[in-house]
């Protein structure tokens, strides 16, 4: 029953299917909703521990290849993070107790790419990151923090996800399926991150833009975003030495 209930928490089964066709939920409110999920499932499984079941490990694995579908499908920052969560959910369930930090830091990582789609909804009219039309003000400060997540997430060490996910790797038994799901996953996460740097305004600077300013709030919110993952890299990397 918990293994059941942590696949669902982890966003393993694709319930954003259903609530991208209720008009009432946007695409913001549908992350906000997958990442406390997420967090409820974390926060679970400090008190339950997390067996693994090779069925709910085939049945989430098989949801993350049709997330990794969608997400290249997607030009828009909050869609984008929940279909990562959806990704990366089978690591959820068969990385059992590690599988926790995973998920801890690869929600950390998207709620900083969460309030990039907010910057450039305020800014740029959209969270669409392909859509941008008309002339802004000044320099692309957004872009540094956009690239740092975006690393973040294709798992470069020595980034917090990178490092947790390699400690695993270091002590895990692993078979058939479980090579197939870690290398699988690991180039979707590399691949999806890197278009997106590739597609971004801040991927592919053009001389007729001007980049707009972040104001001191929204510096100093992503500043600790950063602080916390250099936090977790340092668990991380204390987890892969051991």
């Amino acid at each position: 029953m918990f293994s059941i209930l942590f696949l669902l928490l982890a966003a393993g089964v694709p319930y954003y299917i259903l609530l991208e066709k209720k008009t009432r939920l946007n695409s913001k409110s549908i992350f906000l909703l997958s990442g406390f999920l997420l967090l409820s499932a974390i926060i679970l499984s400090l008190y339950v521990e997390n067996e693994h079941r090779t069925s709910l490990v085939i049945v989430s694995f098989a949801s993350a290849i049709y997330s990794i579908y969608k997400a290249t499908k997607t030009t828009n920052f909050y869609k984008l993070g929940y279909y990562l969560i959806f990704v990366n959910a089978p690591f959820f369930i068969l990385f059992e107790g590690a599988g926790a930090m995973y998920s801890f830091s690869l929600l950390v990582s998207l709620v900083g790419l969460f309030l990039i789609g907010k910057f450039y909804e305020k800014n740029y009219g959209s969270a669409n990151y392909r859509h941008i039309t008309g002339i802004t003000l000044v320099t692309p400060c957004v872009g540094t923090y956009l690239t740092l997540y975006l690393i973040t997430l294709a798992l470069y060490p020595p980034f917090p996800n990178a490092l947790f996910f390699l400690s695993h790797i270091f002590n895990s038994e692993p078979n058939t399926l479980w090579y197939i799901i870690v290398v699988t996953l690991f180039f979707a996460n590399f691949s999806l991150a890197m278009g997106v740097m590739r597609a971004t305004l801040f991927g592919r600077p053009h001389s007729d833009i001007h980049y707009v300013h972040m104001n001191s709030k929204e510096k100093i919110v992503h500043f600790l975003i950063l602080m916390l993952l250099l936090t977790l890299s340092f668990f991380g990397l204390k987890e892969t030495l051991l």
